[in-house]
Parts: C-alpha cells; structure tokens; sequence
C-alpha cells in the first residue's frame, strides 16, 4: 500500500501531514501527486470528498518551497468557484504549510475588504487564492500581475461551469505565462470542460478515480414519495413532513445538511425549523460572507445542529462528522445528488441520506437513480395516516362556509323584499303613493348635481337651478331706497 513517504514529498510537508493524522493517500492523491512534483499539468476527475484539495497542495508546497515572492506578482494561483471552498484551500495550506513558515498565502473573496487584499498583495505572496470574479476585480484595477504564475490549480472546473464562471476562467488562462504547470480538477467532464483542458493544458497526465456515481457503499439511501394533499398547501405539508424525518431518526440523528434547490426555500426552511424549536441556520450566496463564515463555524464545531443549504454555498465543504442529509428537493442535476450525500459517510463513518421526491421531480429522481445504478429504497410518508382526518378538519371547516353562503343570499333577498312589497303596495291610494314618492326623491336629486357640475352649470339640467336667494326673499330687500329711510 503507498504511503506519503514514497512520494518524493518535501520532508516538513511529511511531518504536517503526520502531524494531521494521515499516512497514506487517496486513489486521487496516489496518481496526481507525483506527476505534478515532475511538472507536469495534471487532469483529475474525481468527486468532492476524494481528498482532491490534498492533491494539489502538497506538490504545490514542495515545488514552491524554494524562491521568493515579488510584490504583486504571486507565484501560484488557485481558483475555487465560491469563497467557502476558498477558505477552505486556504485552511489546507495552513495546515500544510506548518513547517515552512516563509512560505506567504492571500485569500481574496468577496465580501472582504478590498484595502486588506492589496496590503497583502503588496507584499507578495507565493500562494494566491482566489474566486474568479474578485481576482479580476483586482487585475483589473491594477493591483495585480499575474505574469510570476508558476503554478496554476483550477478547482472544481464543473461548478464554475454551471455558476457561468467559464469565459473568466478563460481570460485568467490567457493572464498567465504559457509556461506555467496546470493542475486542473472537476467531478465531471461536461464538453465545454473538455474543450478548456484541450485549449489550456498540455499533455496532461490524466487521473480518474472511479466516478462517485458508485455512491458510498456507507451510506444508507432513502426517500420518501411526497403527494400534498392539495397543491395549495404543498410547502406546508412538505416541511411538516420534513419534520417527521428528523423526529424519527431521533438521536441518530446528531447533526445534519438539508439541501433546498433555490435561496428562498433555504431561508423559509430554516424560519420554518427555527419556529417549531429546532436548532437550525441557513446559508447561501445571498448572505454576507461573516454571516456565511460564522454559521459553518457554528456548524463545524458543533454548537449548530441543522445547516440549510444550497448546492453553491455547501459544494465542497468538509465536515468531517455530518450524520444525515436531507434533500428537501430532488436536485436538478444528477451529479449534484452525488455531491450533496457525499456530505456525509466521509472518512469511512457511516452515513444517511433522505429525500423528499414530490410528482414534479419524479423525472429528476429517476434520472439520479440510473446514475448511481441502484434502486433507492422507498420509505412511508409519515404524514399519509393524517391525511384523512386532515381532510375532515377542511371539510368541517369548509361547512360553516357553505352555510353563510345562503345567509348571505337570504339577505339580500330580505333586502330585495321590500321592493316587492312596494310594488304590491302601490294599488293602495294614498299612503302608499307617498311612500313610494319619498324614496324616489333623493334619487332624482342626487345625479343632478353630478350633471351640473359635468356641464359646468349650464345646459338642459338647470331648469330647476335656484338663483340667488330663490323665494326666500327678505322684505327689506324688496323695498325702494326711499321705502327704507322712512322706515
């Protein structure tokens, strides 16, 4: 079996491995590492949980041990498509690095002050790592050259296909000197991935460590065939049912990852967990990266229970002890149901994934069970028992309903009964005429002004237009000057 120490790894990197618990490397570490301290451009296909970050850090930390940064033209480059996955590399190379204490990093992410980054950058650094919007941002505003690149890692290539991350990856390529070494890494080989190692790479050395689609044997798969009992309260019953799962795994269950498809069913997921008591926090592109960095710290180290997630913000992550992980929607994409159970199970621990599958998504899920060649065992919805008596609480809450429906047209009719009354009335002689009469008078009156103020008080409508004082005419007014002093 290999170890590390047959792999021509710079000593202090072997005694900070050793000194992190590891002895021998992944299948993807044993075939890119020794190609890559050769110098050789390297094409990994493998899975996220495979030990790819390993991969590219140790040969990089050996190859970069001797020599020297200059200001603002780092010596090694690494691109991640989100700012966790940044930190995260960033995190491996501090671990790695313990011994080789002049070896300078920078990490540059947005949501971080740009002043900071410079003052690094003016420093110079060996390692640079960086998501591809804000490396440019940096470039473009001529804090940054990238023509000391000596090394160049692409992480993750797939994901930054599908972030649309593709065209700057390419102009970063065209940045960098024609001679530098390329180690580039993706779960997938989609054709336009394809056409990039074609452009970018030169005589690769190409390790692919079986497809995860073989996914962990460790980890137990099921889901659960979801039918609302009416479309309008699909979201409610579905997060109910969510509920259910997690009560029902009771304490097996000590800590987990629910997968939402979009941003704003991660946060209604997490709002809906934290209002029944449950100890849980969302995170997504959206959120500011302090927000994002403290929620994973509190996940990481246990004191949060339940981390809401999206594919973009939990690609990559590595949480050693994650117990479960609950699709709440069936991924879009194959391969990102490889991604997301891959959360759990990790370093050889046992594991469980659980997904809720509604009619909409069965498409999705058959396609996910062709990936992985396997037939995901169905469990029970747990709310099925209670749909009827459900049904029942509608339909005695729908009855009262009904039952003011006819009030209301009864009332109306009472209303309307009056009129019908008036018209018997009306053969009566006398009283009924004036009780007819009196009723019609307002109405007569009540448009005219509306008319006269349309016509702009002239017209046909003011025949009956009072002038002046009308037959309210004082006496004295009447009256001659001289009628008036003898008075």
């Amino acid at each position: 079996m290999t170890k590390f120490s047959d792999l021509n790894l710079d000593p202090k990197v072997l005694k900070a491995i050793e000194d992190a618990g590891y002895e021998s490397p992944t299948p993807i570490q044993a075939g890119a590492i020794p190609p890559a301290l050769l110098g050789q451009d390297v094409l990994g296909i493998a899975q996220t949980g495979t030990g790819k970050t390993a991969s590219f850090t140790l040969p990089m930390i050996t190859l970069l041990g001797k020599g020297r940064a200059r200001a603002r033209m780092p010596r090694s480059l690494v691109l991640c498509p989100t700012r966790e996955l940044a930190a995260q590399v960033a995190e491996n190379f501090d671990t790695y690095t313990k011994y080789h204490t002049k070896l300078t990093k920078a990490l540059l992410i947005g949501g971080v002050s740009f002043k900071e980054q410079d003052r690094l950058i003016d420093k110079g650094v060996d390692v640079l790592i960086a998501t591809p919007g804000r490396l440019l941002d940096h470039v473009e505003r001529g804090k940054l050259l990238l023509t000391g690149v000596q090394v160049m890692v692409v992480d993750e290539a797939d994901r930054m296909l599908d972030m649309g991350f593709i065209p700057d990856i390419e102009r970063i390529f065209s940045l960098t000197p024609f001679t530098r070494q390329t180690l580039f890494f993706s779960a997938t080989m989609a054709p336009e991935i394809e056409r990039i190692t074609n452009t970018f790479l030169s005589n690769p050395a190409r390790i692919e460590v079986a497809r995860q689609a073989t996914s962990s044997e460790n980890i137990e798969q099921v889901v659960m065939m979801f039918k609302a009992s009416r479309k309008d309260r699909e979201g409610t019953e579905k997060r109910k049912a969510l509920r259910m799962l997690i009560d029902n795994e009771g304490e097996k269950c000590t800590n987990a990852i629910i997968f939402c498809n979009r941003k704003m069913d991660v946060d209604t997921v997490a709002k809906s967990l934290k209002k029944y008591g449950y100890d849980a926090a969302p995170i997504h592109g959206d959120l500011d990266q302090s927000q994002r960095t403290k929620t994973l710290d509190a996940f990481r180290d246990g004191s949060l229970r339940f981390l809401i997630a999206s594919d973009v913000a939990a690609r990559g992550l590595d949480v050693p002890a994650v117990s479960h992980v609950f699709n709440y929607d069936v991924p879009s994409h194959a391969e990102d149901y490889v991604h997301r159970i891959g959360r759990t199970g990790r370093a050889g621990r046992d594991g469980k994934a659980m997904m809720i599958c509604v009619p909409r998504d069965e498409k999705n899920f058959d396609a996910i069970e062709k990936l992985i060649q396997k037939t995901v065992t169905r469990i029970d919805n747990p709310l099925a028992g209670k749909e009827d008596p459900a049904k029942d609480v509608q339909a005695v809450e729908a009855k009262p309903d009904h039952e003011e429906k006819p009030k209301r047209t009864r009332s109306r009719s009472r209303k309307s009964a009056p009129k019908e009354d008036v018209v018997v009335v009306v053969e009566a002689p006398a009283e009924a005429v004036e009780m007819k009469k009196e009723p019609a008078a307002p109405e007569v009156q009540k448009p005219a002004p509306k008319e006269n103020r349309g016509r702009g008080g002239r017209g046909r409508g003011n025949d009956n237009k009072v002038v002046g004082l009308g037959d309210h005419l004082p006496g004295f007014i009447a009256m001659s000057f001289e009628e008036r002093s003898e008075n």
